[in-house]
C-alpha cells in the first residue's frame, strides 16, 4: 500500500499529506531535503524490556518518484540492548540502494536529535555490511569498536554475532 502513497505536499512547517486512494491522512514531523522526505510512520513511547524510553520510525520517500524507499528509526534510551542496536537504524530497499538515502535520512534527523538534547548517538551495523559502514564513515562517525553480540541479544540484532559501534557526534553539524 505504501508503494502507491503520494506525497501531496510538504510545507516549510515540516508537515506533509499522504494520499492513499481516496483516503487522506495528515502526518506530522516530516523532514525533507531536495531528494527525500521522511514521514513519521510509527511512534512508541517505551519498551521497558529493551530500555527504550522513546522511539520514532520514519518512512523514507524519494521525492522524484514519490515512492517509499526504506525507513530510518531513532531510539532513545541507554541499555544493553541499545548498546548492540544503536540509537539510529536504517534500511533502504534493494532497488534504491547506492543513492545515499540512508545518510541523507540520518542528517534529516538532526533537528529532532537537537530537540532531544543529544550531542552524540550510536549507530551499529553488521561487520560484513560494507554499504552501512560507508554510510557511517560519510556521516563522519567514528568507529568506537567491533563487539561480539552475546547470545541473549542476537534475536534483537537479527542473528548478528558481531556489531560495529559507530559514534556520530552531532553537536556542531549544520543541518
Amino acid at each position: 500500500m505504501c508503494e502507491y502513497a503520494k506525497i501531496a505536499s510538504v510545507s516549510t512547517e515540516r508537515k506533509a499529506s499522504i494520499v492513499f486512494g481516496n483516503f487522506f491522512l495528515k502526518r506530522r514531523s516530516v523532514f525533507r531535503d531536495d531528494r527525500i522526505a521522511l514521514l513519521l510512520s510509527d511512534r512508541s513511547e517505551t519498551d521497558p524490556s529493551m530500555g527504550i524510553t522513546d522511539s520514532w520510525v520514519f518512512d523514507i520517500y524519494e521525492l522524484a518518484s514519490r515512492r517509499r524507499v526504506g525507513y530510518v528509526s531513532l531510539r532513545i534510551g541507554e541499555s544493553a540492548y541499545l548498546y548492540y542496536l544503536g540509537h539510529i537504524g536504517y534500511r533502504v530497499d534493494e532497488p534504491f540502494r547506492g543513492h545515499g538515502y540512508a545518510g541523507r535520512a540520518c542528517r534529516l534527523l538532526l533537528p529532532l536529535l537537537r530537540q532531544m538534547g543529544m550531542n552524540s548517538v550510536v549507530i551499529t551495523n553488521n561487520t560484513e555490511n560494507t554499504p552501512s559502514r560507508r554510510t557511517c564513515e560519510k556521516l563522519g562517525c567514528e568507529l568506537e569498536s567491533i563487539v561480539p553480540v552475546p547470545a541473549g541479544y542476537r534475536y534483537a540484532c537479527m542473528g548478528a554475532t558481531e556489531k560495529c559501534r559507530y559514534i556520530w557526534r552531532v553537536d556542531g553539524i549544520k543541518e
